[in-house]
């Protein structure tokens, strides 16, 4: 694939045989930005384990301690006293039967669906549309909960859901290019943290394998994962 004149340039910027230091690789990761909007800056993880087998699958959430950088916009589907917790929380579309059917018309304009237990049957029929597009809450993520307020405070802070790919890979968004490099930092360190906390028990040899890190359309950079690792710890 060609790459433009700008890639080229900060390209040049990274050596591709070099694993960095957490505090070079963020400062690097800004200073290779390709865009001339606020890019979003990604880790690629690959992980040690076989997707296959349900026992080897690696999936969570993490509040990033200084959020994702991203107006998240949030549905909850809830009722009665639940529903008026989730606008007071500040919900940015509340409902029940309502809300189902105005997504079955076909909106989708959110990026988070938080649901109370007792609305899952009717949420239940939304199965191929928010499936689909990884909308659909799930106990496992969170996002299924009586306890709306404290999950709508979550989302909205900055709290992001990892989930490990057929190719035994982790992608997840924390942070923008604008962050300082400490809190770009801090973010990868609290997320590398959280995926490694949920080592499946059928994982076998080394869990976390590589880890890098790019921003939009940016070159991408190999970190030490050690390093990382204590960053969290400090």
């Amino acid at each position: 694939m060609a790459h433009g004149k700008r890639y080229n340039e900060v390209a040049q910027l990274v050596d591709r045989d070099t694993v960095y230091a957490p505090d070079a690789a963020t400062d690097l990761v800004k200073a290779t930005s390709t865009v001339k909007f606020d890019p979003t800056i990604e880790a690629h993880i690959r992980l040690g384990v076989d997707p296959r087998h349900a026992d080897q699958m690696v999936r969570g959430t993490v509040v990033l301690p200084h959020g994702t950088g991203k107006v998240v916009r949030v549905v909850v589907f809830a009722q009665g006293e639940k529903a008026q917790e989730a606008l007071r929380g500040g919900a940015d579309e509340v409902g029940a039967e309502d809300l189902v059917k105005k997504i079955e018309a076909g909106w989708t304009e959110f990026d988070i669906a938080l649901a109370t237990p007792d609305t899952m049957g009717m949420v239940g029929k939304l199965g191929k549309i928010l499936g689909r597009k990884g909308l659909m809450p799930n106990p496992k993520s969170g996002t299924i909960t009586f306890d709306i307020e404290r999950a709508l405070r979550e989302v909205k802070g900055g709290r992001v859901e990892f989930k490990v790919d057929k190719g035994a890979i982790v992608h997840v968004a924390f942070g923008k290019g604008s962050f300082s490099s400490e809190e770009l930092l801090a973010n990868l360190a609290a997320l590398v943290d959280a995926i490694n906390r949920a080592k499946p028990a059928g994982a076998k040899g080394q869990y976390l394998k590589t880890l890098t890190i790019a921003s939009t359309m940016g070159p991408g950079i190999r970190v030490d994962i050690p390093g990382v690792l204590a960053a969290a710890v400090a």
